[in-house]
């Protein structure tokens, strides 16, 4: 539930979200990186990682209670757990016996004025059958208006149409589904009528196959994926803003707020956070869009994900005049 909640104040709905390959993220930052050499690090954090998880750290951050599900192995898995307790965010991972929960390492470079980001991520345990099923069983939980976020990728253990199998097993109970995923994850869901999607532009330009860097084209194709039953698509275009093609007809545009980035871990998933919450205190498709696109910023001005207080005050500079372009014709 979340502070301040208007929209469902009557149902207080639960949140879960869903990562199916959570993580360890170990962030490093290293000057002037030389590859096949010994160097040394000038900055270290260890932050439970994974696409879910950081909408339910960005959730809490703004003061919406969520849980964290997924699948978590071995001792990474366990100090994922702890991490998670320690920042006060409740999680149900259901317990996998072969492999272990993956480290991401994140290596930002330093090289005089410029930084560069490159990862490494890990393969993450298998899954079984029988750990599907107490996932499901967990899901079943939720009842009609409780809202279910399922983000990022997926074990190679598990079919490509998990996202949409689960989203067929819930189908009767009516639930708020978002789902921010790429490729087959993502298209499989659209005949399942998810309350919410989010590609990033390069992302919404794989499923056509264009390149997509315009708004206008942006919104075209974010139209083309509504007629194929997405209810809400917010579409991320990094420094030059985000377009909503909403299921009011509200066709969005706004600008990035200005500030220098200097995170680039999460802001998708901050994006999401923030929309949902805008959603859930105000009931209107323009201020969810105006929060998500300023949590999303917020984050990647910051080390770490959004707190409130950062995405407030973004909110306050970018009033959604000038900053947003609202359209409702066709």
């Amino acid at each position: 539930m979340c502070e301040g909640l208007k929209k469902f104040s009557e149902v207080k709905p639960m949140i879960d979200t869903v990562t199916f390959n959570p993580s360890l993220d170990y962030i490093v930052t290293v000057n002037d990186f030389k590859q096949g050499a010994v160097n040394r690090t000038v900055e270290e954090h260890i932050l439970p990682g994974g696409k879910g998880i950081n909408v339910s750290r960005v959730l809490k951050n703004l003061g919406c209670e969520s849980t964290a599900l997924g699948f978590a192995a071995g001792f990474t898995g366990q100090e994922l757990i702890r991490l998670l307790a320690e920042t006060g965010i409740a999680a149900d991972f259901i317990q996998v016996e072969h492999g272990m929960s993956r480290i991401n390492v994140k290596l930002r470079n330093r090289n005089g004025a410029m930084q560069e980001e490159s990862e490494i991520n890990g393969q993450g345990p298998q899954p079984s059958p029988q750990d599907i099923r107490r996932l499901y069983d967990r899901l079943d939980r939720l009842s009609q208006g409780d809202i279910l976020v399922m983000a990022g990728s997926i074990p190679d253990s598990l079919p490509k149409s998990m996202y949409r199998d689960i989203m067929e097993h819930l189908r009767e109970k009516k639930l708020n589904i978002v789902v921010d995923a790429t490729g087959a994850l993502l298209s499989n869901v659209l005949s399942c009528r998810p309350f919410l999607i989010k590609p990033n532009n390069h992302e919404l330009g794989e499923l056509f196959g264009v390149p997509i860097s315009d708004k206008d084209v942006a919104l075209h194709y974010a139209r083309r994926l509504q007629e194929q039953g997405a209810r809400n698509v917010l579409v991320s275009m990094a420094g030059e803003g985000a377009v909503l093609a909403s299921e009011d007809g509200g066709h969005y545009r706004m600008e990035a707020p200005k500030g220098r980035v200097v995170n680039s871990v999460g802001a998708g998933d901050s994006m999401v956070a923030g929309f949902l919450y805008g959603y859930m205190t105000t009931g209107d498709y323009r201020e969810a869009f105006r929060c998500g696109v300023c949590t999303g910023s917020a984050s990647a001005f910051s080390e770490e994900l959004a707190t409130k207080a950062e995405v407030l005050k973004l909110m306050e500079r970018c009033t959604g005049g000038r900053d947003m372009e609202v359209r409702n014709e066709d």
